[in-house]
């Protein structure tokens, strides 16, 4: 029997680039990476598409690019999803089990869950995510309850939603290449399955992903996705201190920050002083080591404080003993690691991919895109929960193709 291949290609829209991976997939579950592209992004701003002309043709760019290298076109597309706009609620619900013997079938775990998934959302708002935390059956956590006795079954949901016109900004720059989304993936979510393993999720991670203009973040516990979020913060801010703190244009700025920008700040000098260009041309100037470090170090800090604070609860050092996992591009400014470490009290590190993944594909900027395509690989083989996780998302995309 010959195996059926299918081309998906998994998309990032981020704020400083458009970011396109076509996997090869096979009926026996296997993935070959066979094209790339990429493009400067254009009308994009904090993950919300604000030009759709400029977005649409800079991500045409990038997926004609992808499919260019594949030697065929993608047949559908998985869509990273970030931006302030999202949010999300626990909700959780519980039902007693209907047998005479207590022993929980089919039908009581169906109940539970589309209770825990009932809550109503503000008009204007889509499901991106239901992500189910792990079953309690008469107060023990249990991975799956069927056919288990006991009196009262218990489950609850992170459902993350957004805005059903920023969602369909997305959707449609896709269907304007003409494919089709075959389903919207959290960008943490993505990024987080791919620097991150198993054992360590069901230990208690924390993974930020700090982009150009946003920064997502996922927390773990019991291996699933406990709480997730967006701070409408990354790299880009950093370079708007450094501007602002040093007079300096937005490339000036830009070019500092990558050259010497650090998430700590070590210089003890006040006289090491850098060259903005070093090449002593006219316009060329020094600037202080230690300022240009006490700018970067101090975003840095609020940065991981203000997702701190948006956790709250939900964070505790002692539950998290894997630490503070960083990727994305702007998680490469040295110290970063060591910065998130100090204010969230647990250890620090950057993230790396799993082994097979290729060299040209192991820079930080590449976890969500490799991590749609771990989503797109095993879609199938989890197709039963994944419709509990995201299923009111087909629902939401159908509703929002209907009004475009």
């Amino acid at each position: 029997m010959i195996s059926k291949t299918r081309l998906i290609g998994a998309v990032e829209i981020g704020t400083s680039k458009v970011t396109v991976l076509v996997g090869e997939l096979t009926r026996g579950r296997t993935l070959n990476i066979v094209g790339f592209g990429s493009c400067p992004a254009r009308g994009v701003i904090k993950g919300a598409v604000v030009d759709y002309k400029e977005a649409s043709a800079c991500t045409h760019s990038a997926l004609q690019a992808a499919e260019e290298g594949a030697g065929a076109p993608v047949d559908a597309v998985y869509l990273a999803q970030t931006g302030a706009h999202l949010e999300g609620f626990y909700n959780e619900a519980s039902v007693n089990v209907n047998a005479a013997d207590n022993c929980v079938g089919a039908l009581d775990i169906d109940t539970a869950c589309r209770l825990a998934m009932a809550k109503e959302l503000p008009a204007g708002r889509a499901v991106v995510h239901h992500i189910r935390r792990p079953f309690r059956l008469d107060g023990r956590l249990v991975p799956d309850p069927e056919h288990l006795v006991g009196q009262r079954l218990e489950v609850g949901y992170w459902t993350v939603h957004g805005s059903e016109a920023k969602i369909g900004d997305h959707i449609h720059v896709i269907t304007g290449f003409n494919l089709r989304v075959d389903e919207l993936i959290l960008s943490s979510l993505a990024a987080g399955t791919m620097v991150t393993t198993p054992e360590e999720r069901q230990h208690g991670v924390l993974v930020l992903d700090v982009g150009c203009g946003t920064t997502d973040y996922v927390l773990y516990h019991d291996g699933v996705a406990y709480q997730t979020g967006v701070v409408p913060v990354g790299g880009d801010h950093f370079t708007n201190d450094l501007g602002l703190g040093l007079r300096l244009t937005r490339p000036q700025a830009e070019k500092l920050k990558l050259r010497y920008g650090s998430a700590m700040s070590r210089s003890r000098d006040k006289h090491d002083k850098v060259w903005l260009n070093g090449d002593y041309s006219v316009g060329d100037r020094q600037f202080p080591r230690q300022s240009i470090e006490q700018i970067t170090a101090g975003r840095a800090r609020e940065l991981f404080e203000v997702v701190r604070a948006k956790l709250g609860a939900a964070f505790v050092p002692e539950q998290t003993p894997v630490g503070v996992v960083l990727t994305g591009g702007a998680a490469k400014m040295p110290g970063m690691d060591e910065a998130a470490g100090k204010v969230f009290g647990v250890s620090g590190r950057l993230g790396e991919p799993a082994s097979w993944v290729a060299d040209e594909l192991r820079d930080p900027g590449f976890s969500t895109p490799l991590g749609l395509l771990y989503f797109g690989l095993n879609s199938q083989a989890e197709r039963q929960p994944a419709a509990r996780r995201s299923g009111g998302l087909f629902g939401s995309l159908k509703r929002i193709l209907a009004a475009s």
